[in-house]
């Protein structure tokens, strides 16, 4: 079964922060970040349940290996909804 990907705005919202500070970083940083972040779309179109959940009752997250973030889903009928791109640098106590 391949599932739908849904971005809430809060999310997408935090992709779009992080590629512009890697891009203020090093030209190409950000868009190095965004690959990555398909990538994993692409495991979780596929195979969401691979990943653990982390906030009961339904909370799953991916980690990102490459850089410090993590995606923060849950799975609902056949789509997969990421709330947030949180990342782990920050305090963890604002973890959606």
């Amino acid at each position: 079964m391949v599932f739908k990907i849904v971005i809430s705005r809060l999310a997408e919202s935090e992709i779009e922060e992080t590629i512009e500070f890697y891009e203020s970083k090093r030209k190409g940083l950000g868009k190095h970040f965004l690959d990555y972040f398909k990538g994993s779309l692409k495991i979780l179109k596929t195979n969401p349940e691979l990943f653990s959940i982390k906030k009961s009752p339904f909370f799953r997250e991916l980690p990102l290996k490459k850089f410090p973030f993590v995606i923060i889903y849950e799975i609902f009928q056949n789509e997969v909804i990421i709330y947030s791109v949180f990342n782990t640098s920050r305090n963890p106590t604002k973890k959606p």
